[in-house]
């Protein structure tokens, strides 16, 4: 038997999670956030809409998707902002063209944006529950979202870019099925290619970045205490020290983490509690006939064990007795 990290407590969490916690418990939720001048934005005029999110990579923190709007008159005005590909720009640019986007009242006709922020929890969980749901539907799912949210709010989109997530063509008749009459674009690398999806990468960039650097740990432990984790990405050097340090050989990591990701997989199975699996009995245990012939028998083997629920033997969860 391959030895087991966490499941039992990952396990039970999720099921007393899913049952009875999980629609008290925003970090299970996503929320769409709106710029001021989102509702309604330039009154009527057709707008071009873009698409694109940071923090699909990381090992840590939430995954934001950005949306943005812009008249499709104001081409130029847009591309004077200075918007480009979030991860071409510095720290600096990004946060001062964001600045704009939520407090010059010239940019904030020009162009405005929604986002919706997928926890690393949530991200955890629909990853990892039994009905599992892929990242690449997370991210379709945000997106369509988002584009409702902007239709919802009697924004006229005739035009939408999305950067793609998957096979590209896929993934644009999923949207045009979804949003027929509105003349759709998905492709790589769409954030350097069209403005309006680079203000939208850059409202996302900088949202996740404050995120980041706002997060609150709701772990006590002193593990997390004062370390530094970095950018997120798997070959951080910071990110590889924090996740080497704050491991827990039982529960794993704080809320930070994705648990989802094959980067932390591999470092529970080697720093985790190890547990091995006794047989389950009770899933050769005997039916119909052969049941009964056992509660017949004269060998003095009584009646079979009660059957446990379907969820405790598919995971392989045993009772504890001593520790």
């Amino acid at each position: 038997m391959a030895p087991v990290f966490l499941s039992v407590v990952y396990h039970i969490v999720s099921f007393v999670l899913t049952v009875c916690l999980l629609p008290k418990m925003p970090v299970f939720t996503c929320e769409t956030d709106r710029s001021e001048c989102w509702q309604g934005f330039a009154d009527g005029a057709p707008c071009v809409l873009g698409i694109d999110e940071a923090g699909r990579g990381p090992v840590l923190g939430a995954m934001v998707y950005g949306c943005a709007v812009s008249p499709v008159s104001a081409a130029e005005d847009l591309k004077e902002l200075g918007v480009a590909d979030s991860k071409a720009l510095t720290e600096e640019k990004r946060e001062q063209i964001f600045e704009k986007m939520n407090n010059d009242e010239k940019t904030k006709k020009t162009v405005a944006y929604a986002l919706r922020s997928l926890s690393p929890q949530l991200i955890s969980a629909a990853m990892l529950q039994r009905s599992k749901c892929s990242l690449n539907q997370l991210s379709h799912d945000a997106a369509i979202a988002l584009i409702r949210d902007a239709l919802d709010c009697k924004i006229n989109v005739v035009q939408i870019f999305v950067d793609t997530v998957g096979p590209k063509a896929t993934y644009q008749a999923k949207l045009e099925a979804i949003f027929p009459g509105i003349s759709i674009t998905v492709t790589e690398k769409a954030d350097a290619l069209f403005p309006v999806v680079s203000a939208a990468s850059i409202a996302a960039k900088v949202t996740r970045d404050h995120e980041l650097r706002d997060w609150k740990f709701a772990e006590t432990t002193s593990k997390v205490d004062g370390v530094k984790f970095g950018s997120g990405y798997p070959s951080d050097p910071t990110t590889k020290a924090f996740l080497a340090k704050t491991v827990d050989g039982v529960f794993g990591y704080p809320g930070l983490i994705r648990f989802s990701w094959k980067t932390v997989d591999t470092i529970l199975d080697k720093k985790g509690v190890e547990m091995k699996w006794e047989a389950d009995e009770d899933d050769a245990a005997p039916s119909g006939k052969n049941a009964l012939a056992r509660w017949t028998s004269a060998k003095g083997e009584g009646p079979p064990k009660e059957q446990r629920h379907s969820y405790f033997t598919q995971r392989k969860l045993q009772n504890v007795t001593n520790f």
